[in-house]
């Protein structure tokens, strides 16, 4: 729920049916509709849930900043490496996006170097309403092409963070993650009316979104499907702490992700260090430039 007119799965929906247009299809399969109703803030709007991606902060230089962008390969190596620093049930129950998100977090984290331990950072997790805790009973109708997300915030110090393992991060994930419910849906869409479309919190936050179970990468307009599907670079308009998840297949045909990370220069030298110690691999990581 933001102020653009779709999410990623609307704007995938829309590049589908102009896909089977150009392939003959005198009409696409699934119809476009609009019922932004069933999004609309009750009446009267209330607010139930806990909102922390919300709070009001000013922001400083860490987290509004000229950016410099890389962009990381986690690929069934890179995965494994990072599983194995978790407790053994924890591991089994927890996604790639989790473990990911995770250390991306800490690693992020430990590069801006916050000079207070005490000082909140936040995980802002991109949630869809049409998919999993999140969906709507009953689903939001085929066709719908608008925004259906929420961000919901895992919250900590930068001490706690940093001073416990991988595991504390990838349970605050996982936490996040699973408070978006329907209800809470509607209660950011209450929030929405009731403040005025403020802006999520930029102090300290870290967003990410995943698109690899987009289906952009099967979109074929006539020349075939695409090489790459995912944004140009990270960042989100003028505020460059949003990374996105990109499905990747590397030289040696391995299939993964591809995630742009937008830090200042001299931070994004000591996040390749800490991602590297992190995943305990001999070789440097590789690097995808932004042209991809």
């Amino acid at each position: 729920m933001n102020h653009t007119m779709c999410d990623g799965s609307g704007i995938c929906q829309f590049l589908k049916a102009l896909s089977e247009i150009a392939h003959g299809a005198p009409k696409p399969s699934i119809l476009p509709g609009w019922h932004r109703e069933i999004l609309c803030a009750r009446e009267p709007p209330r607010i139930t849930c806990i909102h922390q991606e919300y709070q009001q902060l000013p922001p400083d230089s860490r987290s509004i900043f000229i950016p410099h962008q890389r962009s990381f390969f986690f690929g069934p190596k890179e995965i494994a490496s990072l599983r194995a620093l978790l407790p053994h049930p924890l591991a089994t129950k927890s996604g790639s996006y989790e473990v990911i998100t995770a250390c991306l977090w800490r690693c992020r984290t430990a590069s801006l170097k916050w000079p207070n331990p005490n000082q909140e950072v936040r995980l802002l997790c991109i949630v869809n309403a049409r998919f999993g805790n999140c969906r709507f009973n009953p689903p939001l109708p085929d066709g719908f092409y608008g925004n259906a997300f929420v961000f919901p915030a895992a919250v900590t110090t930068v001490g706690k963070l940093l001073g416990r393992s991988l595991g504390y991060a990838v349970e605050l994930v996982k936490k996040a993650k699973d408070e978006a419910d329907e209800e809470y849906v509607h209660s950011v869409a209450d929030l929405i009316a009731i403040k005025g479309r403020p802006c999520f919190t930029k102090l300290g936050s870290f967003m990410v979104s995943d698109l690899t179970k987009s289906g952009l990468i099967d979109v074929n307009l006539g020349w075939g499907k695409a090489l790459y599907s995912g944004v140009a670079k990270g960042g989100l308009g003028d505020i460059p702490g949003v990374s996105f998840y990109v499905p990747y297949t590397n030289s040696k045909g391995e299939r993964g992700r591809v995630i742009p990370i937008c830090l200042p220069e001299d931070a994004m030298e000591r996040f390749e260090k800490e991602l590297h110690d992190t995943l305990m691999i001999k070789n440097n990581i590789p690097m995808l430039m932004s042209s991809l």
